[in-house]
């Protein structure tokens, strides 16, 4: 029960450095506990850096940043091995990727050969350096980030391959004027940010994921979760559905949202919640339905074509 009340300890300490987006921070606990990583979408000046630092903190993890442009090698990204001039061997340097929260920032300027020496860290925990691996440290979780609105020059958008890695694409958008002013407040006189210490250790959340992965899921809630991906292939607005690594990832995190609520099975109202942040990034629309749409009111529509099941103590 201690390391459960010390996980909305931990949120409501990282909700006092980012003011207006609990919901952010709420997604971001169920990307880490379901062993996933993040696209996290916003305008600059919205606090990506300083959720992803606040999130660091609060588990006593470390942190790494890398801010991406086109002339950013994999080698940066991962590490080198080098000739030491003066004992004249070689040495190995690891790059920022072994961290335990990497801040990959606007990814989508780095050159596709860059972007695509995050996949093995992503997807295997470890990364090769001129034949040597090294596993980076657990938990490990990629905030990358995107800007929705500039220009195209200088970007390679990430290929669907690539944002299939990806468990969740969250979006931060614009404070209302109230939550600004409480932004105006509260960093006044000094960062909140430095006031953010452990709550929980890196041994508390690799203990976590284990538990999350023991929540229970009915055939109820797994036909469910089916039909929408089955829907996403069949949906003439989408020229490209999700694939089954999509579905692994939707019971995933809905395991976690499940567990963070402290129930011990998932609800359906836990699947169709976290139905969009998991596919929206994952489906590519027809030409047509492009111009006239975006994926959220896609998947929106779809949502509301599958019956949502009634399970019995679930409402």
């Amino acid at each position: 029960m201690g390391l459960m009340e010390n996980i909305h300890k931990s949120k409501a300490a990282i909700q006092q450095v980012i003011v207006g987006h609990d919901e952010v921070i709420e997604l971001m606990f169920v990307a880490l506990l379901a062993k996933g990583h993040v696209i996290l979408e916003s305008v600059p000046g919205s606090g990506k850096t300083k959720l992803a630092k606040a999130f660091a903190r609060v588990i006593d993890g470390d942190f790494s940043r890398i801010q991406f442009t086109p002339d950013v090698l994999p080698s940066d990204v991962t590490g080198i091995q080098f000739l030491n001039p003066k004992t004249k061997e070689f040495e190995l340097r690891v790059g920022p990727a072994k961290t335990n929260i990497l801040l990959a920032d606007e990814i989508n300027r780095a050159t596709p050969r860059t972007q695509s020496s995050l996949l093995e860290v992503m997807e295997e925990q470890q990364m090769t350096i001129d034949g040597i691996t090294v596993h980076v440290p657990l938990p490990f979780l990629v905030m990358a980030t995107q800007n929705p609105v500039e220009s195209n020059r200088g970007t390679f958008p990430l290929p669907e391959a690539q944002l299939d890695r990806f468990l969740m694409k969250i979006k931060m958008n614009y404070l209302s004027f109230d939550d600004e002013k409480t932004i105006l407040s509260r960093y006044r006189q000094h960062d909140p940010l430095d006031d953010v210490t452990a709550i929980l250790s890196c041994d508390d959340i690799v203990q976590l994921q284990q538990s999350v992965s023991e929540v229970a899921v009915s055939d109820v809630v797994e036909n469910y979760l089916l039909n929408i991906i089955h829907q996403t292939r069949t949906d003439p607005d989408i020229e490209l559905g999700v694939s089954s690594r999509a579905a692994l990832a939707l019971m995933r995190a809905g395991q976690a949202k499940a567990f963070i609520a402290g129930r011990t099975f998932v609800s359906p109202a836990d699947i169709k919640t976290l139905a969009a942040p998991v596919l929206e990034h994952r489906i590519v629309l027809s030409m047509e339905a492009s111009i006239q749409k975006t994926k959220q009111h896609v998947i929106r529509a779809l949502l509301e074509r599958v019956d949502v099941p009634v399970e019995l103590g679930v409402e």
